[in-house]
């Protein structure tokens, strides 16, 4: 059976600082309009979106909080995408361009044109070199990306809606209108092979590791998964039988074993591509998933919607990251107190409560923390990571986690890589946590 998702997440003290936009939401929050792309660095830490509020962001993952808007663009951006080095991202608009961006800094390098028509994505080849545009003037473009120079145009049968580089960067192939996949070599431009069994529009397409297989997904409600080279289907994966069922986005994981679908019907289905069974089913959105990522270790999905939001997601647990209490009522002592700890503890207190009776967090409570077994508040839907060991939290242990980062001390957790590289900073903190809940105890 599939793992359905249950109780909200988090795990001891996690150092989130989440935004807000009423009610419940501390997802990444802060387009004004529907979310249309998401994607992560390669090292974890930042993610891109963008919307159609004429923008994309960039984003501190492990905070949620935001870090740029890159505002460049004269139309809803349709893509971002990171280069596989991480140095740059590059997004594509209805603008009929796609501007390749410095990641550190957020300032624009240069602006690609040629395209007749809206842009809807971009890819960059495995050795960070190249860039394809696709659009809907049924071309591809590819791009020199250090110079900003088109090196190869390429006509297809359709309006394109997605593009990518298989066989090891040495092709590339865009899926369109019509249902076809165009197969081409990037040295000649001679086309392949096409691709054909959906039996309406592409709408994604993403490479496996190696590039030699490509998963394509359809507004016929499924994915497909195909060998570059026989251009036979491996594997046909319906998303939903309902009407309502079909597919946006998709993504492949790391290791290539599991892929995600999304779409119409607000649902994340997570699937195992050896077998082609479901792993888990998260109801995300309740409107349109346009986009979804895994995160680089595999262990988190980002979902971006037509509800303006993005939302990270434990797949194991199928659980949200980032959600904030509703009731800010109650203690809050560390806001008066002269504690060195107390101004870090302000991002503990957005997901954890200092006991067991206030309002529920995406953290567990703190009352009777130090000493406390790990993992062992009653009906708390904890990651395996935490069920599976059994030290107590004191201030060793604490230390650890927050300076080694949770994936080094638990790996398998569900909190996002969160550090406090700080010695003296980290020592204040976990001495008022210390403070906080002895306090508790009087």
């Amino acid at each position: 059976m599939p793992r359905i998702s249950g109780l909200l997440a988090g795990c001891v003290a996690v150092l989130l600082i989440v935004l807000t936009a009423g009610g419940l939401r501390a997802d990444l929050i802060g387009h004004g309009g529907m979310v249309r792309a998401v994607d992560v660095s390669p090292d974890g830490r930042t993610v891109i979106t963008a919307s159609f509020d004429f923008t994309a962001r960039l984003w501190d993952f492990g905070s949620q909080t935001e870090v740029a808007v890159l505002d460049a663009h004269e139309g809803p951006v349709t893509s971002a995408v990171f280069t596989p080095d991480g140095k740059y991202a590059v997004t594509t608009s209805d603008d009929a361009t796609a501007i390749i961006w410095d990641v550190p800094s957020g300032k624009l390098v240069r602006r690609l044109t040629g395209h007749g028509h809206k842009v809807m994505a971009a890819a960059v080849s495995p050795d960070s070199r190249r860039v394809v545009t696709g659009s809907w003037d049924k071309s591809l473009r590819i791009w020199d990306l250090a110079t900003g120079k088109a090196v190869r145009v390429i006509t297809h049968s359709a309006p394109i809606n997605d593009v990518a580089f298989v066989n090891g960067g040495t092709w590339v192939a865009a899926g369109g209108h019509d249902g076809k996949v165009g197969i081409w070599s990037i040295k000649d431009g001679r086309l392949q092979r096409v691709l054909e069994g959906h039996r309406q529009g592409i709408t994604k397409m993403n490479t496996l590791p190696g590039g030699a297989r490509l998963l394509t997904a359809s507004i016929d409600r499924t994915l497909r998964v195909w060998d570059v080279k026989s251009g036979e289907t491996v594997s046909v994966l319906t998303h939903s039988d309902d009407r309502t069922g079909q597919v946006f986005a998709a993504a492949v994981s790391p290791d290539g074993g599991r892929a995600l679908s999304a779409g119409r019907d607000g649902r994340l289905v997570e699937w195992d591509l050896a077998t082609g069974d479901v792993l888990t089913i998260i109801p995300a959105h309740d409107k349109i998933i346009w986009a979804a990522r895994f995160a680089p270790d595999g262990r988190f999905a980002l979902t971006a919607s037509a509800d303006e939001t993005t939302a990270v997601w434990h797949l194991e647990t199928g659980d949200r990251i980032g959600l904030k209490a509703s009731d800010k009522t109650g203690k809050q002592p560390w806001l008066a107190s002269d504690h060195p700890g107390a101004r870090l503890y302000t991002k503990c207190a957005n997901c954890h409560a200092l006991d067991a009776q206030a309002a529920t967090r995406s953290g567990p409570h703190f009352e009777g923390l130090w000493g406390r077994r790990v993992g062992a508040v009653e009906g708390y839907n904890y990651s395996g990571a935490l069920r599976n060991k059994s030290f107590t939290w004191n201030e060793k242990t604490l230390f650890d986690l927050f300076y080694k980062g949770p994936d080094k001390f638990l790996p398998g957790t569900k909190m996002p890589v969160q550090r406090v590289p700080d010695r003296e900073q980290l020592a204040n903190l976990v001495d008022y946590l210390r403070v906080l809940t002895d306090a508790a105890k009087q």
